[in-house]
This record gives C-alpha cells, structure tokens and sequence, in this order.
C-alpha cells in the first residue's frame, strides 16, 4: 500500500489503525523517518488575543459564552502587548507564535489591527499562526497580504459525531472556511480533540476527512481533551493513552508530510506516553506555561524531558 496514495477507504485507514500495536508502530515510525527527522521537534506557543464570550456552543471549550467556566472575558489585546509576547515566546525557544481569538468570525473592523500583529510577529523572525474561527474569501486573502503562514481550524471531531459536539455551527462551515485559506494560499492546520465521547469509527471518519482533503493540512494538532468544568463534556470518559498513540500513528501513515502537533493534553501525560507519541509520529508541540486558557508543562519540565529524549529544535 503506498504512502503517497492520495485517497484513502475507510476500510484501509480501519486496516491500519487496528493492527497489532507494534507493526503499527513500525510502519508510522518508518513512515516518519522517511519524511522527518525522527530526533527533532518543531516548537510553538499559542497566545490568546481575545478571550471569552464566544458566541459558539462548542461543548469542550472554557471560552464559549454559553457556559460558566473559569475563564474571564477579554477584549481584544493591543498590537504592543501581543508583539511582547511574541518576544517573549522567540526568547523561550519558539518558532511560530500562534494567535487566537474567541470569535464565531472575526469583525472586519479589526483586521487591520490583526495586520499589524502578524507584520510585527514576523518582524521578529516568527512564522506566523492565527486561529480567528470562521473566515470569508476576503478576509482569508486580507490575511494573506498580511504575510499570515498558517491559519488554523480545527474539524474538531469526524463529520458523523460532530453535531453532537458543536449545534451552532455545521461541519460544512468549517470545511468553507478551510477552502477559502487554501484559496487564499496560506498554509493550513487543521486537526482534533480525542475524548469528546466519539468512538473508534468516529476517529478513524475523523482521519479519513483530514487524509483525503484535495491537500492534507500542513499541521495536523492532535489534542487530547482537557476537561473544563462548567462545559457538558467536564466529565467526559477520556481516552486511553494507547487510541492517542493509534490515532497520531495513523495520521503519520497517510499524511506522510504533514508536521503532527502533540497538542493540548500534555500536563496529564507521562514523559512515556509522550515518548510513544514522538515514535509515532507527533513531531511538534506546544512550549510554554499557557495554551490559550489551560495549563501547559512548564519550560523547565519540558527542557528535561526533551533532553532526556534526546530531541532537539526542528531546523
């Protein structure tokens, strides 16, 4: 079966996902070695610009204004205080600093003002990630001429268990939305949550909808939930560590290429189960002390953890 292939049947990906653990193991870490090298880690950090109030009923998330949850709402951050952050960020090791805000779609009144951050971000001598919700043609080709890389939006979930998770918004929002980046020409990253309730098949549908995308996403985040109280998934069953291993090792096999973001979920993972993940496939992560609104291993704990591996910064 080649790895290029550039469509899948469910009936491969379930053929792939559910052998033996260790030839599925063999065969991703092959794959990976083929296409990456297996010793390096690209390193990001994930700011948020605007928090809370979201108007979408995402039942995973902290920020959605549907629900009463730690989190307090605020505006939108002046371009200093993202750019300092960014400073920060580049000072700590990262690579590409991400943006996000809490929106159903960004107001067009404030996309100059996103202008200026992904100028100044990239001023600094960082890729550039943003992650706005819901884009129109125009505003993903206003983000384009910014000198945006990477824009992110997530499908979240399969297709078939996604009304489940989301009721404001349909699957087929997200995936116009995704056209309109490609169309735009900015780079795609667009993954999931593990431990939304779905099932086995749902990951795999899950899979089969990135891995037959027209172009597979360039980054591909693998989360694993983290449960918010006050959301309707606080007390969500979370998924074993050995699904996240088959789920990162099965996105290596059929998007060969794409970088595999270790993502949310890291602070309730052992240094040995992230290691797993590393073999598998995952070859990105998240640095510093935040991600968005939750926690994230501390740099020192991380730094240890790294050097302890053996991994180094992705060149």
């Amino acid at each position: 079966m080649s790895e290029e292939k550039k469509k899948w049947s469910i009936s491969e990906i379930e053929e792939i996902y559910q052998q033996p653990f260790n030839d599925l193991l063999y065969q991703a870490h092959t794959v990976h070695r083929k296409h990456h090298n297996a010793n390096s880690l690209q390193f990001a950090t994930l700011l948020s610009i605007k928090t809370g109030a979201c108007p979408e009923d995402c039942g995973y998330c902290s920020q959605s204004g549907h629900y009463s949850t730690h989190v307090e709402k605020e505006k939108l951050m002046s371009v200093a205080d993202v750019l300092q952050c960014a400073k920060e960020a580049k000072e700590g090791g990262a690579k590409r600093f991400c943006m996000g805000a809490a929106w159903r779609c960004p107001p067009d009144k404030v996309m100059p003002q996103l202008r200026e951050m992904i100028e100044g971000v990239k001023s600094l001598g960082l890729e550039t990630c943003m992650t706005l919700g819901m884009l129109t043609k125009e505003q993903a080709e206003h983000l384009k001429e910014a000198g945006l890389d990477y824009y992110n939006h997530n499908i979240d979930t399969s297709p078939s268990y996604y009304e489940k998770v989301v009721t404001t918004r349909k699957f087929s929002d997200r995936l116009n939305t995704l056209n309109n980046v490609r169309e735009a020409g900015i780079n795609v990253c667009c993954g999931g949550i593990l431990g939304l309730g779905e099932t086995r098949d749902d990951r795999i549908e899950f899979l089969f909808t990135l891995a037959n995308m027209e172009n597979p996403p360039e980054s591909v985040p693998i989360n694993r939930l983290i449960p918010v109280e006050g959301t309707p998934l606080a007390k969500a069953e979370r998924v074993e560590g050995v699904e996240l291993v088959r789920t990162i090792a099965t996105a290596r096999i059929l998007m060969p290429k794409s970088v595999i973001r270790l993502t949310a979920g890291r602070t309730e993972m052992s240094d040995e189960l992230q290691a797993i993940c590393f073999f598998a496939g995952a070859n990105s992560v998240f640095i510093g002390d935040k991600l968005l609104t939750e926690d994230n291993p501390q740099r020192v704990k991380d730094k240890h953890l790294f050097s302890k591996l053996g991994l180094t910064e992705m060149v």
